[in-house]
């Protein structure tokens, strides 16, 4: 019954990530012209808008990245769907993010550390790969390379609730900081996401045994 409820759930979930990149879909062609913030300024390469495309674009590669290493190392159908989920709603995001770096003729890399736009540019120290808080280390993602079946399933989710955490975060402080309303209206989709694929992780942890990492 409870992995009844879990796959419902988690069916919800995908479709509304499917409704969601359907809308984010058609965004960039206004990106300049939401209902929040600046209607028609170009952000600058320093501004939070930028800064928040740049960063989360990066964070968003290495979700992709962990949730198909998952997919060839566990036949759970629950965890394949979670994982394809993340990397196609994130692969989406990120050609957004990257877009918009384009339209605004932005460079897609900065000398600044991440998440400097911020206010926390020390906030990780880009040891062993881990870029901003949430990332995994390289040794983490060799880790999950290393492993199949449920203890592979169990690493995945708990990796990922830490690279959610770290992504709510982030898209927070664009919401109150960013300037253009559809990049604000990313970020708040990212926020809603996000927080409901962290609750569903913990109740798949949950049947497996586990628990997120402290």
């Amino acid at each position: 019954m409870h992995q009844r409820a879990v796959r419902v759930r988690q069916a919800g979930l995908i479709a509304g990530a499917a409704a969601t990149a359907l809308i984010a879909a058609g965004a960039i062609t206004y990106a300049m012209a939401g209902d929040e913030g600046s209607s028609d300024a170009v952000p600058s390469a320093g501004s939070a808008d930028a800064g928040f495309a740049r960063d989360m674009a990066v964070h968003h590669q290495q979700a992709v990245e962990m949730s198909y290493v998952v997919r060839d190392r566990t036949d759970d159908e629950e965890v394949r769907r979670l994982a394809y989920d993340i990397a196609q709603t994130q692969a989406n995001q990120r050609g957004m993010l990257l877009g918009w770096l384009d339209l605004w003729e932005l460079p897609k890399v900065s000398a600044d550390p991440p998440m400097t736009w911020m206010g926390m540019a020390d906030a990780a120290s880009g040891e062993d790969g881990a870029l901003m808080p949430g990332m995994a280390t390289n040794t983490e993602m060799r880790r999950l390379g290393s492993l199949s079946g449920e203890r592979a399933e169990v690493f995945y989710l708990q990796l990922m609730t830490d690279h959610h955490k770290g992504g709510v975060h982030m898209a927070q402080a664009c919401v109150r900081a960013c300037e253009v309303g559809a990049e604000k209206r990313l970020a708040r989709g990212m926020v809603e996401g996000q927080e409901s694929e962290i609750a569903l992780m913990a109740e798949m942890l949950e049947a497996r045994g586990a628990a997120g990492r402290p």
